[in-house]
């Protein structure tokens, strides 16, 4: 087994016992140079809200898209695309990836700007 089946095989329990809570779920995703986070709705058929490094708007307030603070200002902009589509509750879907880093830094930010987990 190599790393990304087991990743994977990590990210399919976790979105089994989401989806069993009936949340959206913030679902974040990791490369060496980017991070992405979607809001997905709690049947999981449509993306509620979406913010990445790869945006402009985010792109504009950070020098590197590939370090902590790159996943500060997405944790902060998900956060309030998600408070104006009226979503407060969310699950967090680390997508396998641990829980430190990048993946703590943008959870930490949308906690601190509203998001509930």
């Amino acid at each position: 087994m190599n790393k990304k089946t087991a990743r994977l095989r990590r990210a399919k329990k976790t979105r089994a016992k989401i989806f069993e809570l009936q949340v959206p779920r913030l679902c974040v995703h990791r490369t060496s140079q980017h991070i992405y986070a979607q809001l997905i709705s709690a049947n999981g058929t449509e993306v509620i809200a979406a913010c990445s490094t790869v945006q402009a708007d985010v792109k504009k307030e950070i020098s590197n898209t590939g370090n902590k603070d790159a996943a500060k200002a997405v944790g902060k902009s998900i956060a309030e695309k998600a408070k104006a589509a009226g979503v407060t509750a969310v699950a967090f879907d680390r997508s396998g990836f641990k829980y430190h880093g990048r993946i703590q830094e943008l959870a930490d930010s949308a906690r601190a700007n509203g998001l509930e987990f």
